[in-house]
């Protein structure tokens, strides 16, 4: 469990989100989708993730899953009861399902993903009708410009490499 400062007014939703932000950075310097999550359990982070699907050659390496693992193995349990889950982009279908069978209290995410995210974006499997064994509370938008900001970066560069690939150069200028 790491410790934190247990100033309350300090210990709350954008501090946690800035942790995840943390973690969504370690990804993009593996050249990772920047996307990070954090557990936390009585204002202590039990579990940390960061996206690891091309390091790891595992789709299901997702942050949430990842961090999702280690809160479980941290618990001694796979139910996380009494936990804030804290993500810097909606989860999809996959890690939408995980949280609701590890039941956490609560799931914070920064951006919204309209076209494939599973807590309301495009569907919402976290308070699901008919119910599923469990709901999430769910908020949404927490350090929303900070989160698109680093995703939007990482997809620039990604997409300026790729242009210089086609053209036969390397991200250096020289020909490859």
């Amino acid at each position: 469990m790491e410790i934190v400062n247990d100033d309350s007014e300090l210990l709350n939703d954008d501090y946690f989100m800035y942790q995840a932000l943390r973690e969504a950075r370690k990804a993009m310097r593996a050249n990772e989708v920047p996307i990070g999550a954090v557990i936390v359990k009585d204002k202590a982070i039990i579990a940390r993730g960061w996206n690891q699907v091309e390091t790891l050659k595992d789709a299901t390496a997702h942050a949430e899953m990842i961090a999702l693992t280690s809160a479980q193995n941290h618990y001694g349990d796979w139910r996380l009861e009494g936990t804030t889950v804290y993500i810097t982009k909606e989860p999809c279908p996959m890690c939408a399902g995980a949280l609701v069978h590890c039941r956490p209290d609560r799931v914070v995410f920064g951006l919204r993903d309209p076209k494939g995210g599973a807590a309301g974006g495009w569907i919402n499997l976290l308070d699901s009708n008919p119910p599923l064994n469990h709901k999430c509370e769910v908020t949404s938008g927490v350090l929303e410009n900070e989160c698109l900001a680093l995703l939007q970066s990482f997809f620039k560069e990604a997409r300026a490499a790729s242009k210089l690939r086609k053209k036969g150069l390397s991200e250096e200028g020289l020909v490859e």
